[in-house]
């Protein structure tokens, strides 16, 4: 019963369109220091990085829904903490829902704004 109704979804108008994503050349992110309580938004070009005090960022990708750049945007993002030799964090980052996959940090808060096209 489940498999017949998420395959009726997908085969709706619009849902193949809606699962299209374009790869950004870029995306803006924001830092929170939650200890000094300063914002900065940091925008990355992919494969860049950003050196934000105890904090390394690393940009791996960004992708946003084809046809919509001022749409929801989903970063992959690695993190690393001054001195620690694996990352902090690794993975997705989701616009609209900053705290579905959060940087998981006493000190810091990243999360996606949107991606950048040129």
């Amino acid at each position: 019963m489940l498999r017949a109704a998420l395959a009726a979804l997908l085969l709706l108008p619009g849902a193949a369109a809606a699962q299209q994503a374009t790869t950004g050349t870029g995306a803006v992110l924001r830092v929170l220091d939650k200890q000094t309580g300063a914002a900065e938004d940091v925008t990355l070009a992919t494969g860049g990085t950003a050196d934000r005090g105890l904090i390394e960022i690393r940009l791996d990708a960004c992708r946003y829904p084809t046809g919509n750049p001022a749409g929801d945007a989903w970063a992959h993002v690695t993190i690393f903490y001054r001195g620690e030799a694996d990352a902090t964090f690794r993975g997705w980052m989701v616009a609209s829902a900053p705290a579905l996959n959060a940087l998981d940090h006493p000190r810091f808060d990243v999360w996606a704004l949107r991606c950048t096209t040129s």
